[in-house]
């Protein structure tokens, strides 16, 4: 018998919850890197490898995640993710060496892609429709506001004593994760919705998602959109320091704008939905994102503000971006309704992917110069522009499959 679904906001909270385990447990670190080299006595580059042996795991384990909820319910993954995050934030904060730190945070980063990629699977499986719009918008708004409120979190915690209570904190926050999953999140994948787990089959499914190139655009104009803005919180302490000739606690005037920006596009997008078709929702959200980049481009060859206006361009890119998420992420789930789970971990890594090349070679190559950095925000933004465009037009002219063949010719009948 199926459960009933949470209400709207209990669903908001929690699964904008869910999805903050990525960002905070990246971003709360930051403050404490000189703290730790000085414990450890590493270097700095040493240090920072605790990103890169995060990352690389959480982006090999995000093409797992949705599909084991496919097969096992949605609800055991998370308790699983979230037990075995608490478990390693335990295991970062006793540990006596970088190396054991390291180990450590490994495991943080296998656990903690499950909350969001699942996390947008329930969104589908529970609500259809503007209200998945809507609820989509919220879920994003409180997730967006976690990688700027990290470091602010991870300062104040440290005022209070040693680096190793950011992870004590990180343990209890997945320790309320568990209970308030357990007793407030009904399973919204029944059993006979479910497919067979087998390895071979997760392999063929994950390069058949690949094959989807109508996915692989809608994943990539997403990715590519988003790395608009990506591409100025990776060279945010060049901007910050050299560009607005702010000092290293005034990093407010660019975050707090950003997330602002976020957050009135969500509700801006929670509010089109039942009242704008998802393709103007989409068009408008472009349309501010590139009003966005001719002035953002204009006044950084021309006139080279400081805050807050310099910043102004960057909040209203954060808007349309807002605004475009959710119409693209409920199109890649729709693609797939049997799937959604693997659906999501195709646009997670996809996202991933973009990321981490802007991050690893295109921040540090146009930082230093405020234009060239304007402009390639801007060309960021025309890639995932035209990459709609792209799947739009492909919609059109191709005729559109009855809902659920997708699935069908994704896995084998036997599988069912």
């Amino acid at each position: 018998m199926p459960q009933p679904h949470p209400s709207f906001w209990r669903l908001a909270f929690l699964l904008g919850a869910l999805s903050m385990f990525g960002p905070f447990a990246i971003d709360t670190v930051f403050p404490a890197f000189p703290v730790i080299a000085a414990d450890f006595s590493a270097s700095p580059l040493a240090v920072q490898q605790t990103i890169t042996a995060y990352l690389v795991p959480y982006a090999v384990m995000s093409l797992v995640h949705g599909p084991l909820s496919d097969v096992f319910g949605r609800k055991p993954v998370i308790l699983v993710g979230a037990a075995l995050f608490m478990l390693a934030s335990v295991g970062c904060a006793l540990a006596d060496s970088l190396n054991a730190l390291l180990v450590w945070r490994a495991l943080q980063g296998m656990s903690a892609g499950a909350g969001q990629i699942v996390g947008r699977a329930i969104i589908r499986d529970c609500v259809q429709g503007d209200e998945a719009q809507r609820l989509m918008a919220m879920t994003s708004m409180i997730f967006t506001a976690a990688p700027a409120f990290a470091p602010i979190a991870g300062g104040w915690i440290l005022a209070l004593g040693e680096w190793h209570l950011i992870f004590w904190a990180l343990a209890a926050f997945a320790l309320l994760i568990v209970a308030a999953t357990a007793t407030l999140l009904p399973e919204t994948h029944p059993e006979d919705a479910r497919v067979r787990f087998r390895w071979r089959a997760l392999l063929h499914d994950n390069l058949a998602l690949l094959r989807n190139r109508q996915l692989v655009r809608l994943g990539l104009a997403g990715g590519f959109n988003f790395a608009s803005l990506f591409v100025y919180v990776s060279s945010a302490p060049v901007f910050v320091l050299e560009h607005l000739h702010l000092n290293t606690q005034q990093f407010g005037w660019f975050f707090v704008p950003m997330i602002a920006g976020m957050s009135v596009g969500a509700i801006i997008s929670s509010r089109m939905a039942g009242r704008l078709h998802g393709d103007e929702a989409v068009r408008i959200g472009f349309l501010l994102s590139a009003a966005a980049a001719l002035i953002n481009i204009a006044t950084s060859w021309l006139f080279e503000w400081g805050a807050p206006w310099a910043v102004l361009p960057i909040t209203l890119n954060a808007m349309g971006i807002a605004i475009v998420f959710p119409v693209l992420m409920l199109a890649i789930l729709d693609m797939y309704p049997r799937q959604r789970g693997a659906a999501s971990s195709m646009q997670q890594v996809t996202g991933l992917a973009v990321n981490t090349l802007v991050a690893g070679l295109l921040s540090p190559a146009v930082s230093h110069h405020r234009g060239v950095l304007a402009m390639t925000s801007g060309a960021l933004t025309l890639v995932g522009w035209a990459l709609w465009r792209s799947y739009r037009v492909r919609v059109v002219a191709e005729p559109r499959l009855p809902e659920g063949a997708e699935a069908v010719a994704l896995e084998p009948a036997d599988r069912i």
